[in-house]
Protein backbone atom coordinates (compact mmCIF):
# COMPACT_ATOMS: atom_id res chain seq x y z
CA UNK A 1 0.00 0.00 0.00
CA UNK A 2 1.38 3.55 -0.01
CA UNK A 3 2.59 5.77 2.17
CA UNK A 4 -0.90 7.60 2.86
CA UNK A 5 -2.54 4.24 3.35
CA UNK A 6 -0.14 3.01 5.90
CA UNK A 7 -0.38 6.53 7.96
CA UNK A 8 -4.09 5.86 8.30
CA UNK A 9 -3.58 2.32 9.15
CA UNK A 10 -1.60 3.80 11.94
CA UNK A 11 -4.42 6.86 12.60
CA UNK A 12 -6.98 4.05 12.42
CA UNK A 13 -5.23 1.33 15.03
CA UNK A 14 -4.82 4.90 17.49
CA UNK A 15 -8.49 5.48 17.19
CA UNK A 16 -9.69 2.00 17.75
CA UNK A 17 -8.13 2.35 21.10
CA UNK A 18 -10.16 3.25 24.22
CA UNK A 19 -8.07 5.67 25.33
CA UNK A 20 -10.34 7.16 28.76
CA UNK A 21 -8.37 6.43 31.27
CA UNK A 22 -5.10 7.23 29.48
CA UNK A 23 -2.72 10.28 30.29
CA UNK A 24 -1.35 12.62 28.06
CA UNK A 25 2.08 11.00 27.86
CA UNK A 26 0.52 7.26 27.30
CA UNK A 27 -1.81 8.83 24.66
CA UNK A 28 1.19 10.58 22.74
CA UNK A 29 3.37 7.32 22.75
CA UNK A 30 0.57 5.44 21.72
CA UNK A 31 0.11 7.28 18.54
CA UNK A 32 3.87 7.55 18.06
CA UNK A 33 3.69 3.24 18.50
CA UNK A 34 0.33 3.51 15.80
CA UNK A 35 1.81 5.10 13.40
CA UNK A 36 5.86 4.43 13.79
CA UNK A 37 4.95 1.06 13.79
CA UNK A 38 2.02 1.31 10.53
CA UNK A 39 5.34 2.56 8.84
CA UNK A 40 8.65 0.88 9.61
CA UNK A 41 8.85 -1.90 7.72
CA UNK A 42 9.05 0.66 4.76
CA UNK A 43 12.29 2.31 6.10
CA UNK A 44 13.76 -0.32 3.38
CA UNK A 45 13.93 2.23 1.12
CA UNK A 46 16.87 4.13 2.70
CA UNK A 47 18.91 0.78 0.62
CA UNK A 48 18.56 2.96 -2.62
CA UNK A 49 21.22 5.04 -0.91
CA UNK A 50 23.91 2.32 -1.03
CA UNK A 51 22.37 -0.20 -3.83
CA UNK A 52 25.39 -0.20 -6.40
CA UNK A 53 24.39 -3.29 -7.55
CA UNK A 54 20.83 -2.93 -8.54
CA UNK A 55 18.91 -5.17 -6.13
CA UNK A 56 16.42 -2.68 -4.49
CA UNK A 57 13.85 -4.50 -6.36
CA UNK A 58 14.63 -7.19 -3.92
CA UNK A 59 14.97 -4.95 -0.62
CA UNK A 60 11.80 -3.60 -1.23
CA UNK A 61 9.57 -4.56 0.69
CA UNK A 62 11.51 -7.83 1.59
CA UNK A 63 12.85 -8.90 4.88
CA UNK A 64 11.46 -5.98 6.57
CA UNK A 65 8.21 -7.09 5.44
CA UNK A 66 8.76 -10.95 6.85
CA UNK A 67 5.96 -11.68 8.92
CA UNK A 68 8.56 -13.37 11.38
CA UNK A 69 10.55 -9.88 11.37
CA UNK A 70 7.25 -8.68 12.80
CA UNK A 71 7.94 -9.37 16.59
CA UNK A 72 11.25 -7.58 16.59
CA UNK A 73 9.71 -4.26 14.89
CA UNK A 74 6.94 -4.80 18.02
CA UNK A 75 9.84 -5.47 20.80
CA UNK A 76 11.58 -2.09 19.51
CA UNK A 77 8.51 0.25 20.10
CA UNK A 78 8.16 -1.73 23.35
CA UNK A 79 11.97 -0.35 24.48
CA UNK A 80 11.43 3.24 23.49
CA UNK A 81 8.01 3.30 25.18
CA UNK A 82 9.39 1.69 28.36
CA UNK A 83 12.83 3.83 28.20
CA UNK A 84 11.78 6.80 26.59
CA UNK A 85 8.14 7.50 27.54
CA UNK A 86 8.73 5.42 31.08
CA UNK A 87 5.59 3.42 30.84
CA UNK A 88 5.05 0.13 32.22
CA UNK A 89 3.17 -2.76 30.66
CA UNK A 90 3.55 -4.84 27.22
CA UNK A 91 0.49 -3.03 25.71
CA UNK A 92 3.08 -1.13 22.91
CA UNK A 93 4.33 -4.47 22.07
CA UNK A 94 0.86 -5.94 21.04
CA UNK A 95 -0.12 -2.25 19.55
CA UNK A 96 2.83 -2.33 17.39
CA UNK A 97 2.41 -6.21 16.70
CA UNK A 98 -0.32 -5.66 15.04
CA UNK A 99 0.18 -2.31 13.10
CA UNK A 100 3.61 -4.21 11.55
CA UNK A 101 1.28 -7.36 10.61
CA UNK A 102 -1.57 -5.09 8.94
CA UNK A 103 1.08 -2.88 7.17
CA UNK A 104 3.10 -6.52 5.56
CA UNK A 105 -0.14 -8.49 5.29
CA UNK A 106 -2.11 -5.67 3.39
CA UNK A 107 0.99 -5.64 0.83
CA UNK A 108 0.46 -8.75 -0.23
CA UNK A 109 -2.43 -8.46 -1.13
CA UNK A 110 -1.37 -5.48 -4.29
CA UNK A 111 0.40 -6.47 -7.08
CA UNK A 112 3.87 -5.32 -6.02
CA UNK A 113 4.25 -8.16 -3.44
CA UNK A 114 6.26 -8.56 -0.23
CA UNK A 115 8.95 -11.18 0.62
CA UNK A 116 6.46 -12.15 3.55
CA UNK A 117 7.99 -15.57 4.77
CA UNK A 118 11.68 -14.35 4.05
CA UNK A 119 14.40 -15.12 5.09
CA UNK A 120 12.91 -18.88 4.65
CA UNK A 121 11.71 -18.43 1.27
CA UNK A 122 12.84 -15.70 -1.43
CA UNK A 123 8.87 -16.22 -2.79
CA UNK A 124 6.99 -12.74 -3.43
CA UNK A 125 3.41 -13.00 -2.42
CA UNK A 126 1.33 -11.31 -4.23
CA UNK A 127 -2.38 -11.55 -4.38
CA UNK A 128 -3.47 -8.27 -6.78
CA UNK A 129 -6.88 -8.00 -5.51
CA UNK A 130 -6.30 -4.64 -3.79
CA UNK A 131 -4.85 -1.50 -5.50
CA UNK A 132 -1.50 0.14 -3.68
CA UNK A 133 -3.85 2.93 -3.65
CA UNK A 134 -7.10 1.75 -2.47
CA UNK A 135 -9.15 4.78 -2.30
CA UNK A 136 -12.31 2.45 -0.30
CA UNK A 137 -10.22 2.49 2.32
CA UNK A 138 -9.60 5.82 2.38
CA UNK A 139 -13.19 6.19 1.88
CA UNK A 140 -14.23 4.15 4.88
CA UNK A 141 -11.83 5.97 7.44
CA UNK A 142 -13.16 9.28 6.03
CA UNK A 143 -17.03 8.17 6.88
CA UNK A 144 -15.74 6.90 10.71
CA UNK A 145 -14.46 10.34 10.76
CA UNK A 146 -17.20 12.25 9.85
CA UNK A 147 -19.29 9.87 12.45
CA UNK A 148 -17.67 10.75 15.14
CA UNK A 149 -18.84 14.23 14.36
CA UNK A 150 -22.18 13.11 13.81
CA UNK A 151 -22.63 11.21 17.05
CA UNK A 152 -20.12 12.36 18.99
CA UNK A 153 -22.16 10.35 22.21
CA UNK A 154 -20.78 7.44 20.56
CA UNK A 155 -17.29 6.21 21.50
CA UNK A 156 -14.92 7.14 18.98
CA UNK A 157 -12.88 4.23 19.45
CA UNK A 158 -16.42 1.61 18.50
CA UNK A 159 -17.20 3.69 15.52
CA UNK A 160 -13.07 2.81 14.13
CA UNK A 161 -13.37 -0.57 15.06
CA UNK A 162 -16.61 -0.56 12.82
CA UNK A 163 -15.05 1.20 10.13
CA UNK A 164 -12.43 -1.41 10.55
CA UNK A 165 -14.92 -4.05 9.93
CA UNK A 166 -15.90 -2.43 7.01
CA UNK A 167 -12.36 -2.80 5.80
CA UNK A 168 -12.03 -6.41 6.02
CA UNK A 169 -14.71 -7.04 4.55
CA UNK A 170 -14.17 -4.66 1.00
CA UNK A 171 -10.77 -6.64 0.95
CA UNK A 172 -12.64 -9.91 1.41
CA UNK A 173 -14.86 -9.21 -1.33
CA UNK A 174 -12.47 -8.25 -3.66
CA UNK A 175 -10.43 -11.36 -3.15
CA UNK A 176 -13.17 -13.59 -3.44
CA UNK A 177 -14.15 -11.50 -6.84
CA UNK A 178 -10.10 -11.55 -7.73
CA UNK A 179 -9.75 -15.00 -7.26
CA UNK A 180 -12.87 -16.23 -8.98
CA UNK A 181 -11.60 -14.10 -12.24
CA UNK A 182 -8.13 -15.80 -11.49
CA UNK A 183 -9.57 -19.20 -11.66
CA UNK A 184 -11.41 -18.82 -14.67
CA UNK A 185 -8.66 -17.47 -16.59
CA UNK A 186 -5.69 -19.75 -15.29
CA UNK A 187 -7.19 -22.64 -17.75
CA UNK A 188 -6.17 -20.35 -20.89
CA UNK A 189 -2.70 -18.94 -19.97
CA UNK A 190 0.79 -20.82 -19.00
CA UNK A 191 1.19 -18.12 -16.53
CA UNK A 192 -1.29 -15.58 -15.26
CA UNK A 193 -1.08 -12.57 -12.86
CA UNK A 194 -3.69 -10.34 -11.73
CA UNK A 195 -4.00 -6.30 -10.55
CA UNK A 196 -6.19 -4.88 -9.35
CA UNK A 197 -8.23 -1.26 -10.74
CA UNK A 198 -8.53 1.72 -8.84
CA UNK A 199 -12.42 0.79 -9.80
CA UNK A 200 -13.70 -1.40 -6.78
CA UNK A 201 -14.30 -4.91 -8.01
CA UNK A 202 -12.51 -4.20 -11.48
CA UNK A 203 -9.66 -6.12 -12.97
CA UNK A 204 -6.61 -6.38 -15.27
CA UNK A 205 -5.95 -10.05 -15.81
CA UNK A 206 -2.33 -10.46 -17.32
CA UNK A 207 -2.30 -13.92 -19.11
CA UNK A 208 1.17 -15.43 -20.82
CA UNK A 209 1.66 -18.06 -23.49
CA UNK A 210 5.16 -18.66 -24.60
CA UNK A 211 5.73 -15.09 -26.48
CA UNK A 212 2.25 -13.59 -26.49
CA UNK A 213 1.01 -11.64 -23.41
CA UNK A 214 -2.61 -10.31 -23.28
CA UNK A 215 -3.79 -7.26 -21.29
CA UNK A 216 -7.46 -7.74 -20.50
CA UNK A 217 -9.94 -5.80 -17.93
CA UNK A 218 -12.80 -7.76 -16.52
CA UNK A 219 -14.69 -7.71 -13.42
CA UNK A 220 -17.69 -10.27 -12.58
CA UNK A 221 -20.65 -7.20 -13.34
CA UNK A 222 -19.24 -6.46 -16.63
CA UNK A 223 -18.45 -8.12 -19.70
CA UNK A 224 -14.54 -8.49 -20.41
CA UNK A 225 -12.54 -6.08 -22.32
CA UNK A 226 -9.53 -7.01 -24.77
CA UNK A 227 -6.83 -4.40 -24.00
CA UNK A 228 -4.11 -5.30 -26.11
CA UNK A 229 -1.78 -8.10 -27.37
CA UNK A 230 1.99 -8.13 -26.50
CA UNK A 231 4.23 -10.19 -28.27
CA UNK A 232 7.72 -10.82 -26.06
CA UNK A 233 11.02 -11.42 -27.94
CA UNK A 234 11.54 -14.27 -25.79
CA UNK A 235 14.92 -15.65 -28.22
CA UNK A 236 17.17 -12.71 -27.67
CA UNK A 237 19.59 -13.42 -25.20
CA UNK A 238 19.70 -10.62 -21.88
CA UNK A 239 22.98 -11.89 -20.64
CA UNK A 240 24.54 -8.60 -22.10
CA UNK A 241 21.26 -6.62 -20.34
CA UNK A 242 21.96 -8.23 -16.86
CA UNK A 243 25.34 -7.59 -17.03
CA UNK A 244 25.64 -3.85 -18.04
CA UNK A 245 22.23 -3.08 -16.01
CA UNK A 246 22.06 -5.54 -12.84
CA UNK A 247 18.41 -4.17 -11.68
CA UNK A 248 17.49 -5.99 -15.00
CA UNK A 249 18.55 -9.45 -13.40
CA UNK A 250 16.98 -8.20 -10.26
CA UNK A 251 13.66 -7.75 -12.21
CA UNK A 252 13.54 -11.43 -13.92
CA UNK A 253 13.91 -12.62 -10.68
CA UNK A 254 11.20 -10.54 -8.92
CA UNK A 255 8.38 -10.49 -11.23
CA UNK A 256 6.25 -13.27 -11.89
CA UNK A 257 6.88 -13.21 -15.79
CA UNK A 258 8.55 -10.56 -18.15
CA UNK A 259 7.82 -9.10 -21.49
CA UNK A 260 11.12 -9.33 -23.56
CA UNK A 261 11.81 -5.92 -26.01
CA UNK A 262 14.06 -5.34 -28.43
CA UNK A 263 14.54 -3.21 -31.49
CA UNK A 264 16.81 -0.70 -33.15
CA UNK A 265 17.20 1.14 -30.35
CA UNK A 266 17.27 -0.61 -26.93
CA UNK A 267 17.52 -4.13 -25.50
CA UNK A 268 15.07 -4.93 -21.88
CA UNK A 269 12.11 -6.19 -20.38
CA UNK A 270 9.38 -5.10 -18.42
CA UNK A 271 6.99 -6.06 -16.23
CA UNK A 272 3.10 -6.24 -17.55
CA UNK A 273 1.09 -6.36 -14.51
CA UNK A 274 2.44 -2.04 -14.69
CA UNK A 275 1.39 -1.68 -18.42
CA UNK A 276 -0.29 1.16 -19.00
CA UNK A 277 -1.03 3.27 -22.08
CA UNK A 278 1.83 1.25 -24.49
CA UNK A 279 4.47 0.76 -21.50
CA UNK A 280 5.32 -0.40 -18.36
CA UNK A 281 6.41 1.71 -15.66
CA UNK A 282 8.39 -1.08 -14.02
CA UNK A 283 10.94 -2.02 -16.96
CA UNK A 284 14.57 -1.88 -17.32
CA UNK A 285 16.81 -1.02 -20.76
CA UNK A 286 20.31 -0.81 -22.53
CA UNK A 287 20.53 1.52 -25.13
CA UNK A 288 22.41 0.06 -28.08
Amino acid sequence: MDTITHTLFGVGIYQSVNKEQMSKKEKYALLLTSIGASQIPDIDVISQLWDTTGQYQMWHRGITHSVFLAPIWALLFYIINRYIFKIKGIQSFFIALLAVFIHNTSDVFNAWGTGYLEPFSTVRLTFGTIPIVDLVIWFIFLLAFVATKIYPKVKTHLLFRIGWILIVLHIALQSIQGSILYKYYQEDYQDLALSASFIPWHFTIVGKNGDTVDIINDSLLSNAEFVERITSSNNVDLDLLFAENPAAATLYQWSPFVVVVEDNNRIGIYDPRFYRNGESFLGEYLEK
